[in-house]
């Protein structure tokens, strides 16, 4: 339903109708008000997505109930973003703003911000969970510290959580583009006080630390504009190979489970749903359907194999050609390290700010040996990086374990100061 405003001009006395702020208006001029429903937000994508990377199509000013103790004000947004074949889509997410004065120069700076798994279901979005629609959702007293620091945040969802699509699980090119397109947004909400020369940092864990990553190689090519500060991003399932191997058949199968999914929904003409056999189909069903912890639950032990016609390994799905290459190049496709750089080098994806990498010493579920190749990757390209891979956690804990050290670390660069890295 469009929503329309009628104001009485301050200077005529007449009555101005302003253009419809919700999901029906898709012009790329930003609405005049956040008065879009929370259907508008997540309504279904129009055929065609008018608009540029970042644009703003509707908002709606929330409370996140986690954060009782900030005072702030929220907003969930719905903008244009872009999918891993360059055509236009939309993406959702919150933006958050400390209503604390900036006291630490120029404008306030934000947080471009991914949040680790949240599982499949339209249920599981990172901005429903922190509005009040909570299922089990982790990421929160990351967020808080964040807000805490006076910085402000904008968290995508990740692209896939509208209407008729299914999120498009660890595809790299997507997160990334989705997590720099949402800084751009939080500029544009009516009446909000972000500016355009404010700083950006960019920050993600797990699937969100794959995303952040991405971000900071896609930075200088697809958001010029952005004058991004830092990069910080933990638990990085760097390799897609190399963590599903290792996944399958495990007590963490279900992010395999995802992933695979996540890649059918960004490449549908791939061959997917004709491999799979009637548990398998159930199978990617019930995916679609579950967040975090029922997704682990009910694909404990799981092995691709058991879901196929074929009983298909990991390694024969890799060799699989469809319209778009095999499945083993798509997932290649999401390798980080690969052609990075300084500005000054030829490299594809250069990077000029300085980049935080961490992980749990008792890491359990991405394997160490493609988090540490990562950072690797990145310090033999020259690009200055801190890490720090002694955290005393295993997965899950070593997100919070980190959230101060991660703050710090943007704040230090929202503030201009050097850092030397470790490399």
């Amino acid at each position: 339903m469009r929503v329309r405003a009628v104001v009485a001009s301050a200077v005529t006395g007449a009555a101005l109708t302003l253009p419809a702020v919700g999901v029906a208006q898709q012009a790329s001029a930003a609405p005049w008000l956040c008065l879009a429903s929370e259907a508008d937000i997540y309504a279904a994508a129009p055929a065609r997505v008018n608009g540029d990377p970042g644009d703003l199509l509707a908002c709606r000013q929330v409370t996140l109930p986690g954060f009782s103790d900030i005072r702030m004000k929220a907003w969930k947004v719905r903008y244009v973003s872009t999918d891993v074949k360059g055509a236009k889509t939309v993406a959702t997410g919150f933006v958050a703003v400390p209503e604390a004065a900036w006291t630490k120069g120029g404008s306030r700076p934000v947080v471009t911000f991914h949040p680790g798994s949240s599982g499949l279901g339209p249920q599981c979005a990172f901005s429903k969970q922190m509005a009040g629609a909570y299922v089990d959702h982790y990421e929160g007293p990351n967020v808080a510290e964040f807000l805490k620091a006076g910085f402000a945040v904008a968290a995508t969802d990740g692209a896939g959580y509208i209407d008729g699509q299914v999120h498009r699980y660890m595809v790299g090119h997507s997160a990334g583009n989705a997590l720099l397109d949402i800084a751009r947004t939080s500029r544009q909400i009516p009446g909000g006080s972000l500016r355009s020369d404010g700083k950006v940092g960019i920050a993600g864990y797990s699937e969100g630390g794959q995303a952040a990553l991405w971000a900071a190689q896609l930075a200088a090519s697809y958001a010029p504009e952005l004058k991004v500060a830092g990069a910080a991003a933990g638990g990085v399932p760097g390799d897609l190979k190399v963590t599903a191997q290792r996944l399958n058949g495990g007590l963490f199968a279900g992010f395999a489970a995802d992933a695979l999914v996540g890649h059918n929904a960004a490449y549908p003409a791939m061959p997917f749903d004709e491999l799979m056999n009637d548990e398998g189909a159930k199978a990617v069903e019930d995916a679609k359907k579950l967040c975090l912890f029922g997704t682990l639950g009910r694909f404990l032990g799981a092995r691709v194999e058991n879901l196929t016609k074929d009983k298909l390994t990991v390694d024969q799905i890799w060799q699989l050609r469809g319209p778009d290459g095999t499945w083993g190049e798509l997932a290649d496709r999401s390798k980080l390290g690969v052609d990075i750089g300084t500005p000054g080098s030829a490299a594809t994806y250069k990077i000029g700010f300085p980049v935080f990498q961490y992980r749990g010493a008792l890491e359990e579920i991405i394997p160490t040996e493609t988090e540490d190749a990562t950072r690797a990757a990145y310090c033999k390209a020259g690009i200055n990086t801190t890490w720090n891979p002694w955290y005393a956690g295993e997965h899950l804990t070593t997100d919070w374990l980190a959230a101060g050290d991660v703050t710090r670390f943007l704040g230090d660069r929202f503030e201009g100061k050097p850092v030397a890295g470790n490399c």
